[in-house]
């Protein structure tokens, strides 16, 4: 655990009591037992502390040894692992290698370096990065520039969801029927070979790269730790400012996790609808927030109210480890591969799917479909590299034969660009990752990004990037995976032991560009460089002018303010709720609200 996860800790705790549970064994008590039974000794005088100070040449000797040993031990970590102390990627090899404390004291320095650094920054940074972005930059496809131009924008967050869900069955059941009929229709341009790039900020990092097409931080959350401070160039900011947009997130959670209160303010969200808007008692929630099915229906209110064209987004957290759902809410039966996570998984990733058909009737129905681009994204993965030996089961594979390879292959997640009632779209297979998705969400709408400073490039121009970065600086190509520094073919998924020439001085040119443009995206966000830079048409966020209280108020004043020139669906129904319209088979609905309540409802725009 790094310095930066521990000291924001504070931006991320609720809901972390659950999943902690979920991982508490038996024998971690035996991990506090001598402590507890020093302290014991102590008070009752069963062991005495000796006082006499330490002969001063066996305090040195004992010290000129341990530092001895300490070298010895490096040095034999170099050797297995070259470059210990300067590839980010080696952190876990760090632990493994030199212990947890010396890894903490590393990672301490680091960070200090990086305050440091920050505060020195100077506008003549961005050269590079600028020139870099620029000569990067991909020109947008024709056919399908502007093909969404005035549509509103859904951005349905996927929690946790792997690609490899797309078109699975299990026990002679689709897991997510739904997604498979939006994935294979022509009106989707869907993405097969499309790779989360998250870091230690997970979801929080998603969002980042989704938002700003840059990175999050090689440790810590971007969110947690500069989000209150940094500048964005943000899509909410961009599309408002250059396409009149409003913009909310809808969130069955606390408005403070993973510091989203402050960050969606320099983003330029407008709106922000957290747990303290929503019915979250009883059963309506799980550890992470209210249950999917129930933020979709309770959000109508506020999506109905908002200004067109809209861009919003709805963060899914019920497919969120450890996968638990409450009996009644879906009768799916999983995997039995004898591990709870993956057996799990599908069952929640099931409601899930169940979730957005439910959501898509009601767009239908209030006329809202034909009108927006739905985005349907996954964060990241949801079964982690310890359970996918489990999960090749399922998959059909040799769990024996599992290695890196497979690992780096399973970091699919879906990426779908739904546009009701149009055609031409179809299941894409160039490689992409989530740092593409705004320059190519930008360009559907007929918005050029090569003003902006972003790292990714449209995935639907001819002259995309396909070399995937991950953060820890790993990549896969359209041919090739490298992981760890070990190269493997994607055709075969074997080692290539010894690459040609040729070939080598291939991957050190793709090295190289994974490098550079990791490190460009951290020094424009840990600098906070791009306080130095605005784009032609862009004006500053200002956070101080966003409050996410009242915000049905708000949108209500603003409907009654522009009168007959009201673009709301509200209005648009001759001022009547849709929420007749919408169906659910949620039991939840008809649950009476109780005083207990899973999650602890706080919004520090209104004190709640």
């Amino acid at each position: 655990m790094t310095i930066s996860t521990m000291t924001g800790y504070s931006k991320v705790n609720q809901g972390l009591s659950g999943s902690s549970l979920a991982l508490t064994n038996v024998h971690d008590l035996f991990y506090w037992l001598d402590i507890v039974l020093i302290v014991g000794f102590l008070l009752f005088r069963k062991v005495k502390i000796d006082h006499r100070p330490l002969n001063k040449r066996i305090g040195w000797a004992v010290t000129s040894i341990a530092f001895l040993l300490f070298s010895v031990n490096l040095t034999l970590g170099e050797m297995d692992r070259p470059q210990l102390l300067t590839r980010t990627f080696d952190r876990t090899y760090l632990v493994k290698y030199l212990g947890i404390d010396a890894f903490t004291v590393y990672d301490g320095v680091n960070t200090q370096h990086t305050d440091s650094i920050r505060a020195t920054a100077k506008k003549s940074e961005l050269t590079s990065i600028k020139k870099y972005t620029r000569e990067h930059f991909a020109a947008p496809n024709q056919v399908t520039f502007g093909k969404a131009k005035g549509k509103n924008v859904i951005v349905i967050h996927l929690e946790s969801f792997q690609q490899f869900l797309i078109d699975r069955k299990v026990n002679g059941k689709e897991v997510t029927p739904f997604l498979n009929q939006l994935y294979h229709s022509k009106s989707t341009y869907a993405f097969d070979n499309f790779f989360h790039q998250v870091g230690q900020g997970k979801t929080s990092d998603a969002e980042n790269l989704l938002e700003t097409s840059t990175y999050g931080l090689p440790q810590g959350s971007l969110f947690a730790q500069l989000g209150s401070e940094n500048t964005f160039q943000a899509a909410p900011a961009i599309l408002n400012q250059r396409a009149g947009y409003s913009s909310a997130v809808f969130h069955g959670n606390v408005a403070s996790f993973w510091n989203r209160n402050s960050t969606y303010k320099n983003m330029g969200y407008q709106y922000f609808f957290d747990a303290s808007y929503y019915n979250t008692s009883g059963d309506r929630a799980t550890g992470y927030g209210l249950k999917d099915k129930l933020l979709f229906r309770d959000s109508v209110p506020f999506l109905e109210n908002l200004q067109q064209p809209f861009y919003v987004k709805y963060i899914t957290v019920t497919n969120h480890f450890p996968y638990t759902l409450d009996s009644e809410d879906t009768k799916f039966k999983g995997t039995d591969t004898g591990s709870k996570t993956v057996d799990n998984y599908f069952v929640t990733a099931h409601y899930l799917d169940q979730s957005i058909k439910e959501f898509y009737a009601y767009l239908n129905k209030a006329g809202l479909a034909k009108k927006s681009l739905i985005m349907i994204y996954g964060d990241h993965y949801g079964i982690s590299n310890s359970e996918n030996r489990q999960l090749a089961k399922v998959l059909t594979k040799n769990p024996d034969d599992w290695d890196d390879f497979d690992n780096a292959q399973l970091q699919r997640v879906p990426l779908m660009f739904n546009m009701p009632g149009t055609s031409g779209g179809g299941i894409q297979h160039q490689y992409g990752g989530e740092v593409d998705v705004l320059p190519t969400l930008l360009h559907l709408l007929g918005l050029n990004s090569k003003r902006y400073i972003q790292f990714g490039t449209d995935l639907l121009s001819k002259q995309h990037d396909q070399i995937v970065a991950f953060r820890n600086r790993d990549w896969v190509s359209p041919k090739y995976t490298s992981v760890s520094g070990t190269l493997y073919l994607n055709a075969t998924g074997s080692e290539i032991k010894n690459p040609s020439k040729a070939l080598q001085k291939k991957v050190d040119k793709i090295n190289d560009h994974v490098r550079k443009e990791l490190d460009l995206s951290d020094s424009l966000n840990e600098k906070n460089l791009l306080r130095f830079y605005t784009p032609k048409g862009f004006t500053a966020v200002k956070a101080k002018a966003f409050d996410y209280s009242d915000g049905l108020d708000k949108e209500k004043a603003i409907e009654e303010k522009l009168g007959l020139k009201s673009t709301s669906v509200f209005s648009k129904h001759n001022d009547k709720s849709t929420l007749s319209l919408y169906e659910t088979n949620a039991p939840e609905v008809n649950h009476k609200s109780t005083e207990s309540n899973r999650i602890k409802i706080t919004n520090p725009d209104n004190g709640r």
